[in-house]
């Protein structure tokens, strides 16, 4: 059987993609900072170990323990992530690493661990989970923005380095979805505004005029893992309703 690790896995898109993973059969440890959001996802074959990506011991550690229990990963998805919303004028030099450091060293922290015995097996699958902010500008989120620009360039210099592996490195990039995330942000804009969050919401939404879903993102992460996608890697796939191509 197959052992997936997802970050950010108690909440959200990481969520969806370990019950994704599950149901096809997948065993799945998940990590995240909140031990009860984890224990919260209730699925026989999902595993929650509480780890912080951007502690690389608690990855050591999260490595260990989990490699022990159900064997090596050989899909490993980087989700956990995380956005503050403020004018670039104003955003601190703390703020600034903070946003790095979970969503972008982070990501590295997260598959650095498994890329030298993924390349000896000849076979694994990486995913990132990017944002439409890794291909495109957003105003007020300069740190999430060059923090996921990082991830896709983080993921292009591994699918090179992988190539002739077997490996395959890729990642998706999810417009606005219905998750914790987007409720912030409509939130927010309301606050600051003074629309309505109906406005708000409409201002968000993409060409299709809707919100992407993360069981839809958990699709195509499932589909980036399987062996139909075996030829696909180095790719940043946008998952947007339009927004973004």
């Amino acid at each position: 059987m197959s052992h997936a690790l997802v970050t950010g896995g108690g909440s959200g898109i990481g969520r969806a993609i370990a019950l994704a993973l599950a149901e096809a059969g997948i065993a799945v440890t998940i990590c995240g900072r909140r031990a009860e959001a984890l224990q919260a996802v209730e699925h026989p074959r999902i595993h929650g170990i509480v780890a912080d990506v951007t502690d690389p011991a608690s990855i050591a550690a999260l490595y260990d323990q989990a490699h022990a229990a159900r064997g090596p990963f050989d899909i490993v998805v980087a989700n956990a992530g995380a956005s503050m919303s403020a004018p670039a004028a104003k955003v601190t030099l703390d703020e600034w690493r903070a946003a790095l450091n979970v969503n972008l060293t982070g990501a590295f922290l997260t598959v650095q661990p498994v890329l030298a015995a993924m390349t000896k097996a000849g076979q694994g699958r990486i995913v990132f989970v990017a944002s439409t902010a890794g291909l495109k500008g957003y105003p007020y989120v300069a740190p999430y923005v060059a923090a996921k620009h990082g991830v896709i360039g983080l993921m292009r210099a591994l699918a090179a380095e992988t190539a002739k592996s077997g490996v395959t490195v890729n990642a998706v990039c999810p417009g606005f979805a219905e998750t914790v995330m987007l409720e912030r942000s409509i939130d927010a804009i309301a606050a600051k505004t003074g629309r309505s969050e109906a406005e708000a919401r409409a201002a968000l939404a993409n060409p299709q005029g809707r919100f992407v879903t993360p069981e839809e993102v958990a699709a195509a992460v499932l589909w980036l893992v399987s062996d139909a996608a075996r030829s696909v890697t180095g790719q940043a796939i946008s998952i947007s309703g339009g927004e973004t191509w």
